[in-house]
């Protein structure tokens, strides 16, 4: 049996960057679905956090799960999930786009805090800063798409 640690923070946004997920008590309960219907697809999702327009996941990889396919299931469901029982006024997207990093073992706790206090974090800097702060911070070219 292979032994796989392999950590990636993932950051995806709501379509257009609309602030779908305007209060805390949805964005829990988005937060605690993902998580819930991640386990049962065996994806291990070790931390949950995000803002009105995006979210945050650390994500421990199995030994047979890829990017895309991650990605795939966990916004395609919970886009699914939040429209079938309308828990947004309008119908509920996410951005096709998403941020992927692989994370060090030895920075694992740093990533947590950061991903735990979004909502801190969003009073003073919006998702664009964010955004062109990842996009310089790991070397990826702008996305029309994205930002």
């Amino acid at each position: 049996m292979p032994f796989v640690k392999v950590y990636i923070h993932f950051v995806w946004s709501t379509r257009n960057h609309l602030a779908f997920l305007n209060s805390a008590d949805l964005r829990l309960k988005v937060w605690n679905h993902i998580r819930e219907n991640a386990m049962t697809k065996g994806i291990f999702v070790d931390f949950i956090n995000g803002y009105s327009d995006h979210c945050h996941c650390l994500i421990s990889l199995g030994v047979d799960q890829t990017i895309q396919k991650i990605m795939q299931l966990i916004k395609g469901e919970s886009s699914f999930w939040i429209n079938k029982n309308s828990l947004t006024k309008e119908k509920f997207e996410w951005q096709d786009e998403y941020f992927a990093v692989s994370v060090s073992e030895s920075v694992i706790d740093k990533v947590r805090e950061y991903i735990r206090f979004q909502e801190k974090h969003h009073q003073k800097k919006t998702f664009q800063d964010e955004y062109d702060e990842f996009i310089t911070k790991y070397g990826f070219e702008r996305h029309k798409d994205f930002g």
